[in-house]
């Protein structure tokens, strides 16, 4: 059997032996959601999963199996509900599987946990299911554990958004299967990428509020909200080194 930093690659005893030794376990959040007509709809989870397993294997650390459904799709940041094969689940639930993950560690002893995030919408929704869990636990009795809650894209230089950027970063909202994700998956895995099927009809020019239960025209056809013309693995790899670099440090820091 092959060595691995993946938690459900591994045989119970071998998971009981990291984790007894004092293995960090990134829990990565990702999302099913559409990713223009050129990416898969796998991104949200792929991004995330591939930068925690780079971490783990130099801080000694375990990923568990992601969460691969995310917290609703919304036009301004995601495109929104109307692209075939977007599953989306609601804050409540997703907030309840992190809760329910987190606990359940715990219980196996994990005292140092990383929920590394790669869909935009899970942010309170993941916030809120760590505070549950602390709740469900007893904050007055979980004092060995820490638990660090990261968005990958924060750890990205500003040096570094400059160079993928020279003519200014529009900022993540807008950056949903654009050139930051387009570049991560061309340098991962370049065969869920096809820049061929790439429509370049975005930027898209949203109002600033939301309006329901009709979805805002603003979202470009494609479902890119900002542009992917630009993109390049080598991009990609500069981004994910900052991500991967940077989250280290962190771990690191906090854990040992």
């Amino acid at each position: 059997m092959k060595d691995t930093v993946f938690l459900a690659e591994l045989p119970w005893p071998e998971a009981a032996k990291r984790i007894a030794a004092g293995a960090p376990v990134f829990l990565p959040l990702g999302a099913t959601e559409q990713h223009g007509r050129h990416m898969a709809m796998n991104v949200d989870v792929v991004i995330p999963t591939a930068i925690a397993e780079k971490v783990a294997g130099q801080v000694g650390g375990l990923v568990a199996p992601p969460i691969a459904y995310g917290n609703r799709s919304q036009p301004r940041t995601g495109g929104g509900p109307a692209f075939s094969g977007t599953i989306n689940i609601t804050a409540h639930t997703f907030s309840l599987l992190v809760k329910d993950v987190i606990c359940d560690l715990y219980r196996q002893k994990v005292r140092r946990i990383v929920v590394l995030n790669g869909h935009y919408e899970n942010i309170g929704p993941a916030i809120e299911g760590i505070e549950l869990a602390l709740d469900a636990l007893g904050r007055d009795r979980v004092g060995d554990l820490t638990i660090l809650r990261i968005d990958h894209w924060e750890l990205v230089r500003p040096e570094t958004l400059a160079k993928v950027f020279p003519d200014g970063y529009p900022g993540i909202e807008l950056e949903h299967a654009s050139v930051i994700e387009t570049s991560m998956m061309l340098a991962l895995r370049p065969d869920l990428v096809d820049l061929g099927k790439a429509l370049h009809d975005g930027p898209a020019q949203f109002r600033p509020y939301d309006r329901y239960p009709r979805p805002a025209e603003e979202v470009p056809p494609s479902g890119v909200l900002s542009l992917t013309e630009g993109s390049s693995a080598e991009k990609g790899r500069w981004l994910l080194a900052d991500c991967e670099t940077r989250i280290a440090e962190i771990v690191k820091s906090e854990f040992f």
